[in-house]
């Protein structure tokens, strides 16, 4: 990776904390329940969301992983999802023992009303740009998320002694790690 490459990508983190600050803000997220009729805390939202997205039944360290949370978590918002009728267990055909949490018919109604509101903005906020352009855009930037949550499970694994890229030389900068020059091809 040049040294442009390399600043191109800090150039880019700042926008993408930007985007993260715009998507996690309690605005968009009261905005979007009060469209969509829907009186949910974002992450119970975001349990119905994993579950809508799979279009299967989920075990709840499946449903933590995807949300990137603890299994604790998750278990608090399923009891009152499953309390309010949005969600229920269900045998896991691959363990007889275990259950699995699955959407019923309410939640996934629930959900998709939700996720009809944001789509639509998205659809709003992208309709100028021509369609490859926005094919791009979800290649690329699914390709993005996907590489960069990959590499820091590999960090995870590899705990805070030994980073995954242990190649690479870091240097403390105004109080971010930033690759050292030195340690750049």
């Amino acid at each position: 990776m040049s040294d442009d490459d390399v600043e191109g990508l800090f150039a880019l983190a700042p926008k993408l904390a930007q985007l993260g600050s715009a998507l996690n803000s309690g605005w968009l997220h009261e905005r979007a329940t009060h469209l969509a009729e829907v009186s949910l805390e974002r992450p119970a939202l975001q349990v119905l969301g994993v579950l809508q997205s799979a279009g299967e039944p989920r075990r709840i360290g499946e449903i933590a992983a995807e949300m990137r949370v603890e299994g604790p978590h998750v278990t608090r918002h399923v009891q009152r999802l499953e309390r309010k009728g949005l969600v229920e267990r269900v045998v896991d055909p691959q363990d007889r023992r275990a259950r699995l949490i699955g959407l019923t018919p309410q939640g996934a109604e629930l959900s998709t009303r939700y996720r009809a509101v944001v789509f639509s903005w998205l659809s709003q906020a992208f309709a100028s740009w021509p369609e490859q352009d926005q094919r791009d855009l979800v290649r690329l930037g699914s390709r993005m998320v996907d590489d960069f949550l990959s590499f820091l499970e590999q960090e995870r694994a590899h705990g805070p002694e030994t980073p995954a890229g242990a190649g690479a030389r870091t240097a403390r900068q105004g109080g971010v790690d930033r690759p050292d020059r030195a340690g750049v091809a």
